[in-house]
């Protein structure tokens, strides 16, 4: 009888104990973990593509920026060329050549009320749109991160990290752009950006870092 006394003693007492804490699952906890590693991932991602920007991203553009209209010609003519000539440097053979460049057109199509708003410019005066220019703030590829030579995969944590930093530089690209509005169709715009190429430049998908529209 005093042996059950006591257990039952004891086991009030862990009852007790236990009524000031929260029981805290390991799924939970991974999950909460994982959350806020890809919350710190962003905003360190973010705060790195901001600070690089005017001065690293932007002199790296403007030294390196070419007329489409001549690295057109160059690419038709032997595209490792070109891309030796006017390129970024690049990770390896089976990666596209990364280009900055500049150049002026029409204004033949423009949607600007989606998140991944883009105008569509022709600058070989066809009628059609060659360049794909990017407004955002959904702005596609990589291009801009892998233009830097001075952003390595090996600086960062992993692929996951790697990748965040792309959509913060695409990020930044987009802040800085004074979005047009109104109908801009038949409009001149004046861009300069990135771009990534493995065949011709006919048809281009550009990041841009500047934008002018007007007559």
């Amino acid at each position: 009888m005093r042996n059950r006394t006591i257990r039952t003693t004891i086991l009030a007492a862990s009852v007790l104990c236990l009524c000031g804490f929260t029981i805290v699952w390991e799924s939970e906890k991974t999950a909460g973990e994982g959350a806020a590693v890809a919350a710190t991932d962003e905003t360190r991602m973010a705060a790195y593509a901001e600070e690089a920007w005017e001065p690293k991203v932007m002199p790296e553009i403007a030294s390196h920026v070419v007329p489409l209209t001549d690295l057109r010609a160059a690419m038709a003519s032997d595209p490792d060329a070109a891309g030796e000539q006017y390129g970024f440097p690049r990770d390896g053979e089976t990666s596209p050549w990364n280009f900055a460049v500049s150049g002026e057109g029409k204004i033949v199509e423009a949607k600007l009320k989606s998140r991944a708003a883009k105008l569509q410019v022709d600058t070989d005066g066809d009628g059609k749109g060659d360049v794909t220019v990017q407004l955002g703030p959904i702005i596609r590829g990589t291009a801009l991160r892998d233009a830097m030579p001075f952003i390595v995969f090996t600086d960062f944590r992993d692929q996951i990290e790697f990748a965040k930093l792309a959509n913060a530089l695409n990020a930044v690209a987009h802040s800085r752009l004074t979005l047009p509005e109104g109908d801009v169709v038949g409009q001149t715009a004046r861009f300069e950006g990135v771009i990534a190429l493995k065949g011709d430049a006919q048809s281009v998908e550009l990041v841009p870092t500047q934008l002018q529209i007007g007559e």
